[in-house]
């Protein structure tokens, strides 16, 4: 029955039997209309005892709420110290936004149809990724200090902001998952770091999956994901999901040089007011502020920011950089 029904989808919906249960992998690309009718069609014809999807409670919530932006408490985002996460976030959700703009579909359509067709159905929901804030600061701390050096001054991020969408491209980012293609490409750009973007969160998915109850369990993921949860499922690998959620401690240089640097640039503005006055003193300070707090406010605008948001990120940035 499930051969049958197999040939009835296209190549991107996958029958997994494991454990004596039959494993639905839908693979969708993050911003295709196709992916989004796709999802819904075979939640609909296979109605299965639960649907999984390749989200966490963080990213789901941002799906929901477009404009949780204009609601951030940045001075929380500092003391929790995920100003990199959100950076992170606003550098996706400007890119998925730009192609959504393009492709005349809205960033992760398909994984909040997949949600709304299973509640209707009522079929329950599983999330299943691993929280995108610990996917980042293992990603971060699975390199050495030279490798976090390259990363950051190679451009690689300003490669997002300015990349000419020709249909030829297009035509490929129908075909793929957005969120992927931009993990595919850093693990490219520095091989470190696709064990824990994709090779990590393949077993992480998988084995979630499993977890839940049910004789016919439905993922829904990017495509980019199909080929390593499938081998996940049918290896039947054993991972302690504790060990895959826990962030290892950074190396201790690096700990040195983020003390280090706040501590040499707030040394010089003293120094300075010491040898050279108050008023040369103030004219650093005020570059310093200006330095950090345009680039930061014009990175939040691209990500099409509320102006709250802008002028907050404005202001705290001068700050936030000081902050290892």
């Amino acid at each position: 029955m499930d051969n049958e029904l197999e040939t009835t989808y296209s190549s991107d919906v996958d029958f997994v039997q494991a454990d004596g249960r039959t494993f639905i992998i839908v693979g969708t690309a993050h911003i295709s209309q196709e992916s989004t009718d796709l999802v819904r069609q075979v939640i609909e014809q296979e109605q299965p005892d639960a649907v999984c999807v390749e989200l966490d409670e963080q990213r789901y919530q941002s799906l929901k709420d477009e404009k949780k932006w204009e609601s951030l408490n940045l001075r929380e985002i500092i003391r929790r110290k995920q100003l990199m996460t959100l950076l992170v976030n606003l550098l996706l959700a400007s890119y998925q936004k730009r192609l959504g703009q393009k492709l005349g579909v809205s960033p992760g359509t398909e994984l909040l149809e997949a949600t709304k067709t299973a509640e209707e159905q009522g079929i329950p929901v599983e999330l299943v990724d691993r929280d995108v804030r610990i996917t980042l600061r293992r990603a971060w701390n699975s390199m050495s200090f030279r490798e976090k050096a390259k990363l950051l001054g190679s451009g690689f991020i300003g490669a997002f902001e300015g990349e000419d969408l020709d249909e030829e491209k297009l035509n490929e980012l129908r075909q793929t998952d957005v969120l992927t293609e931009l993990m595919n490409e850093l693990g490219e750009f520095m091989p470190v770091l696709k064990t824990v973007l994709i090779d990590e969160r393949d077993t992480y998915i998988a084995q979630k999956t499993r977890a839940v109850a049910g004789e016919k369990v439905l993922a829904v993921v990017g495509a980019g994901h199909m080929q390593g949860i499938r081998q996940a499922l049918e290896e039947n690998r054993n991972q302690n999901l504790a060990d895959l959620e826990t962030v290892p401690a950074g190396s201790n240089v690096g700990k040195i040089i983020g003390w280090g640097i706040p501590a040499i640039i707030l040394g010089a503005l003293f120094y300075i007011g010491f040898t050279q006055g108050l008023e040369a003193a103030r004219d650093n300070a005020w570059y310093w502020f200006l330095a950090n707090g345009i680039p930061t406010a014009v990175g939040v605008l691209l990500a099409w920011g509320h102006p709250v948001t802008i002028l907050a990120s404005f202001f705290a940035a001068p700050f936030t950089s000081l902050t290892p």
